[in-house]
């Protein structure tokens, strides 16, 4: 951890195995870790953490309020002054623990999570290119992630968790999980922060409070997104094959231009 701080190394990934899509390898057990967590804590290095348990009994819509109420604890009371991110949020639980937290927790947010709940995946029929972990939860959580993301509030930013995976790797009888919404994630976010009346919020979230936490200047840099409807794409290619976007073949009010 320490010669990985001294080269430039600004965070390390908590995966409990099984968690997600390829973490087979990864933690069982949190303990095993306070070695490298205590290195972290002392050297400033920032824990990115999936939140959910991975045991079979714990029904997989409960999984982060779990992780959050039984892993979390152990992880903070032991390193109280490690700096984490709840990576990828989904449930009010979440919001609310990371709002009433110290200035060292912060999370990130989806565009699928702000925009969707588990009917988009589960009505009608199954819509593989909906499914992802942490799955999509009922709309509470969604509007409970909205109100408070759109404040501005400086614990939670931008994280897409895009994950592009062949169409046939989604539409099978054993589906990965994973949305790739990397072509249409501004334009969502824009919507939503629109439609909750606070686009001059959006900036915090996109662009500043990520690199506060982060302790990095803002970048320089800038995008353009227009008020223009658009087609999203039904598919984009993904080197032999094709990887079916968020929201394909959905005419979206925000255009990424620049």
């Amino acid at each position: 951890v320490h010669r990985a701080k001294a080269q430039g190394v600004l965070a390390f990934k908590l995966y409990p195995a099984g968690a997600t899509t390829n973490s087979s390898s990864g933690v069982t057990d949190i303990r095993k870790c306070f070695a490298t967590l205590r290195a972290m804590e002392e050297t400033g290095t920032i824990l990115l953490v999936h939140g959910e348990v991975v045991d079979p009994a714990i029904d997989i819509f409960d999984r982060e309020r779990v992780f959050i109420e039984t892993i979390l604890p152990v992880i903070l009371d032991n390193f109280p002054g490690l700096r984490v991110v709840m990576e990828h949020i989904t449930t009010k639980h979440a919001v609310n623990f990371v709002r009433e937290a110290p200035d060292t927790i912060g999370a990130t947010v989806t565009p699928q999570h702000m925009l969707l709940n588990r009917n988009a995946l589960l009505v009608g029929g199954i819509k593989p290119h909906f499914y992802c972990l942490p799955i999509l939860k009922r709309e509470e959580h969604r509007r409970a992630i909205v109100e408070v993301v759109t404040t501005g509030d400086s614990h939670f930013f931008l994280g897409t968790d895009s994950a592009p995976h062949p169409r046939g790797a989604k539409e099978s009888a054993c589906g990965c999980a994973g949305i790739y919404s990397s072509p249409v994630a501004m334009p969502i976010y824009a919507q939503i922060f629109e439609e909750a009346g606070r686009l001059d919020q959006f900036e915090k979230f996109a662009s500043i409070n990520g690199a506060k936490f982060y302790g990095l200047p803002r970048n320089a840099r800038t995008v353009t997104l227009v008020k223009e409807d658009w087609e999203v794409p039904a598919t984009y290619r993904f080197g032999d094959d094709v990887v079916v976007p968020i929201c394909a073949g959905a005419t979206l009010p925000w255009k990424l231009v620049q």
